[in-house]
């Protein structure tokens, strides 16, 4: 797949495409002269974005109002991705985390995660790479997260579904990659976003030299997508926190977990 929109009508899907992560990768990729197809809860807010894009850059941008933790909001877009012009980038990035340990949680805010996290992600991935796969032509990158290389949110489910998410993305990728099509999971830190106002989670002690920009995150993920890679982390400090993650002893990583109450991860869109 070439990144390069002049050769070619090149369209890029993107979800949660209104703040944050999604609308840095909206921002980059109208400016690189890509065709775009925005994703979001918020019709309102959907709509005012595509209009300033498509002002911007001279091009009409496309619309789905979807909540993707809905089984009517995920087919909505799967419709999409099958028929009408062809989509050569998916790029989900809608997500969410939940501001309580899994024992003060409920059954319904666990399954809303994992439908948003989880379910929607395998099913719009699954709904783009059959068409992709057919033209042997096209890229996936789905966000996944730096905290799903360990269990460092004690009692948090989010981790667990990031782990799955970039997985899923390495295994799926290895089957696609000799057909032309690439899968590629995007493991940022702490990025400066919406995220945890959204989800109500103080992170004022967090230090600054942790947090990343949204647009450096993007520019890191299309470079590394251009590159081949299956997994992209940006920053070499969050490079090194997942080294240690993967390799650190089990018992020095759960003493750490205690002293930091697990506030590693909670960071994109």
């Amino acid at each position: 797949m070439t990144l390069d929109p002049t050769t070619t009508e090149r369209r890029a899907l993107i979800t949660g495409a209104t703040a944050g992560i999604g609308a840095a990768f909206a921002r980059r990729l109208a400016a690189d002269g890509w065709h775009l197809v925005l994703v979001a809860r918020d019709a309102g807010r959907l709509a005012e974005s595509a209009a300033e894009l498509g002002s911007l850059h001279g091009r009409p941008v496309e619309t789905i109002p979807a909540d993707l933790s809905t089984d009517d909001g995920c087919a909505a877009v799967e419709q999409r991705l099958g028929d009408g012009s062809p989509v050569h980038l998916l790029i989900n990035n809608a997500g969410v985390s939940l501001n309580k340990p899994f024992l003060r949680s409920s059954a319904e805010n666990e399954a809303r995660l994992l439908r948003l996290n989880v379910h929607a992600v395998m099913r719009l991935t699954l709904a783009a790479l059959r068409p992709m796969t057919e033209r042997r032509d096209g890229a996936v990158i789905n966000v996944s997260s730096v905290a799903g290389f360990g269990t460092a949110m004690p009692g948090s489910t989010y981790s667990a579904s990031k782990a799955w998410v970039t997985n899923f993305s390495e295994s799926v990728g290895l089957s696609t990659r000799p057909l032309g099509v690439r899968v590629m999971a995007l493991c940022p830190g702490y990025t400066r976003t919406e995220f945890h106002d959204r989800a109500g989670i103080n992170m004022s002690k967090t230090p600054e030299w942790l947090w990343l920009e949204a647009d450096y995150v993007v520019a890191e993920a299309l470079r590394d997508l251009g590159k081949g890679k299956s997994v992209s982390v940006p920053s070499w400090k969050y490079k090194v926190a997942v080294a240690g993650l993967r390799h650190a002893p089990r018992r020095l990583l759960e003493a750490f977990t205690r002293d930091t109450r697990g506030r590693i991860g909670r960071d994109e869109r």
